[in-house]
């Protein structure tokens, strides 16, 4: 049996990279049928940013390496920080306070048997 992988990368998601790292840790070595459905149910916003890049690495294994969606496995997830958004909102005399806006690229590789 040989193992293969595919990965998918969604830039720039307007989300904290430590909220999402909270979630990939949960569905990291996981199926992905089994991810799927935690995703579903865990009540946080990051979940469908997760959700929608992990059906995108599956499609891939699917489309370009030719492995079944129920036999694939999560190897690899992470989340590194992109660039933040920096705006000013007007506080007390006249001062000018920033408001970071932070953003995430999400990544996950899924490994598959062929």
């Amino acid at each position: 049996m040989k193992t293969k992988t595919a990965k998918a990368i969604s830039k720039y998601v307007r989300i904290s990279p430590t909220k999402v790292r909270g979630i990939l840790d949960q569905i990291r070595g996981r199926s992905y049928m089994e991810a799927l459905m935690m995703l579903e149910f865990l009540p946080y916003k990051a979940c469908k940013p997760i959700c929608q890049v992990l059906n995108s690495a599956a499609s891939n294994a699917q489309n370009n390496l030719g492995v079944t969606k129920q036999s694939l496995i999560i190897k690899t997830t992470f989340a590194d920080q992109g660039p933040t958004l920096k705006r000013f909102r007007p506080r007390a005399q006249g001062r000018g306070y920033q408001i970071k806006k932070p953003t995430c690229h999400i990544t996950i590789i899924v490994e598959g048997i062929v």
